[in-house]
């Protein structure tokens, strides 16, 4: 079962595909409907108006630990709870003209790889749990730079967890869902994704 938060996302973007569909039918078809001819540039500009295609969006929790030895003797830790946000997609402007082939009625578009675009915590939902120095070390002072060190580690290995969760398969269908919705709408084409 998808996540209700990817369902919202897919839907936000295929209402921008339609909206940029209508604007670009529009300039593209005369009054009467008729079709201009294809051409790859074409096509890649057209393509290319969607930019990052941000696609899909995860957001998971997690706890994430970190320990730190200290010299001569003793250790500190920190326990935090996180809720991170991954978002993937597709970045169009890698999208070249020899990506694009057509054939009569169809176009052949080999998409750039889906990637995460960006990882970020959210501050409202991410917390200290527990923070301590060993008890039979109290003059062992904190590391200011711990807390860093353990988001640094949270946001890492919720993109790992992420990527495990399949976001990069999720953000590939949806890019090609919206494309081929854009380009159904503007060149009334059939638009077949090449595997990679």
């Amino acid at each position: 079962m998808q996540n209700p938060r990817t369902l919202i996302a897919v839907i936000i973007v295929l209402v921008f595909a339609v909206a940029v569909e209508g604007y670009l039918a529009f300039s593209r078809f005369g009054a009467f409907g008729q079709r201009h001819e294809l051409h790859a540039p074409a096509i890649l500009q057209e393509v290319q108006q969607l930019n990052e295609l941000s696609t899909v969006k995860y957001s998971i929790q997690k706890v994430v630990g970190l320990r730190e030895d200290k010299v001569p003797v003793g250790s500190e830790s920190i326990l935090l709870v996180v809720q991170g946000t991954v978002v993937a997609g597709i970045d169009l402007k890698e999208l070249a003209e020899r990506d694009i082939e057509i054939q009569k009625d169809r176009v052949l578009l080999k998409l750039p790889q889906a990637k995460i675009l960006h990882v970020y915590l959210d501050d409202k939902h991410t917390q200290v749990w527990d923070r301590k120095v060993t008890w039979w070390t109290p003059w062992v002072p904190y590391n200011p730079d711990l807390e860093r060190q353990a988001r640094l580690r949270a946001t890492e290995e919720i993109r790992k967890q992420a990527e495990e969760m399949g976001i990069l398969r999720d953000a590939k269908r949806n890019a090609e869902q919206s494309i081929q919705s854009l380009l159904r709408t503007t060149s009334r084409v059939e638009v077949i994704f090449p595997p990679s």
